[in-house]
């Protein structure tokens, strides 16, 4: 417990630095992040002998970081970052008489799940207001992450996924999913009023989403069959251990924001 605390109280500050900083900073961050992320997500799938392509996957977040850095509308350049992509994997399929199949689709899986979703953090930052409906992204998911977690422990009874996550219970999906609206109904009504019901949906939506991108992150451990994606957080995990529900966030709050608001 002393040393998960020891890593938050690190880390945290870190964040908060580079959330409010913003613009390139924290397009410097999301490279970093999503760097060590994918890695991590490789890593996991050598375990069982795939070996999706590091490089591609390093590629494809310098790429994404260019695009973001040097274009006023990056998310206009997201489908030349698909061809790109493909293009690219095709390449090393041809090239590479190891890579298999199974290391092709991972490669690829792990380009959307964590390269593209974890993106979304970096487009926020071209939305007039991203400074305010940005911590969103991180209060949703760690509001119904805390909120889950209490709810699960005092009244939870009945398993939500048992076989791939066996400590979840419904109860405590639903304590999140609560806890969610509430953190962001409190934060809407003192910095942004006027969008207090779509703060709601919001943490509603995103909820219940990032408990879904929790699962999935699971599920993907236990297939590799692996505690933690790593070890760079201790008491934590690795990055994807954090940031697994703010991958299913982030694209809400900025899809959200972007045609809604």
């Amino acid at each position: 417990m002393l040393t998960r605390i020891i890593s938050a109280l690190v880390a945290i500050p870190i964040l908060l630095y580079v959330v409010f900083k913003g613009d390139n900073t924290l397009t410097i961050g999301v490279l970093i992040v999503s760097t060590l992320g994918i890695i991590e997500f490789f890593n996991a799938f050598n375990n069982i002998k795939i070996k999706p392509s590091k490089s591609v996957g390093v590629i494809s977040c310098l790429l994404l970081f260019i695009i973001n850095m040097f274009s006023y509308e990056p998310v206009n350049f997201l489908p030349l970052w698909f061809f790109s992509m493909g293009l690219l994997v095709l390449i090393k399929m041809v090239l590479d008489s190891k890579f298999t199949i199974m290391d092709t689709l991972v490669t690829i899986t792990g380009l959307f799940y964590v390269s593209f979703l974890i993106n979304h953090i970096a487009l926020m930052t071209k939305n007039v207001n991203y400074d305010k409906f940005i911590w969103l992204i991180f209060i949703v998911a760690w509001a119904t992450d805390t909120c889950a977690y209490f709810t699960g422990y005092l009244f939870g009874k009945n398993k939500l996924c048992p076989d791939i996550s066996p400590k979840k219970t419904i109860e405590g999906a639903i304590g999140g999913i609560f806890g969610s609206v509430l953190v962001s109904v409190i934060y809407s009504y003192y910095f942004i009023p006027k969008y207090v019901i779509h703060f709601a949906i919001i943490g509603l939506i995103g909820s219940i989403l990032g408990q879904i991108g929790d699962l999935v992150a699971s599920m993907f451990k236990r297939y590799c069959g692996i505690k933690d994606y790593g070890k760079i957080m201790p008491g934590h995990g690795g990055i994807l251990d954090r940031f697994d529900s703010i991958l299913f966030t982030a694209p809400l709050v900025y899809y959200y924001v972007t045609f809604m608001l």
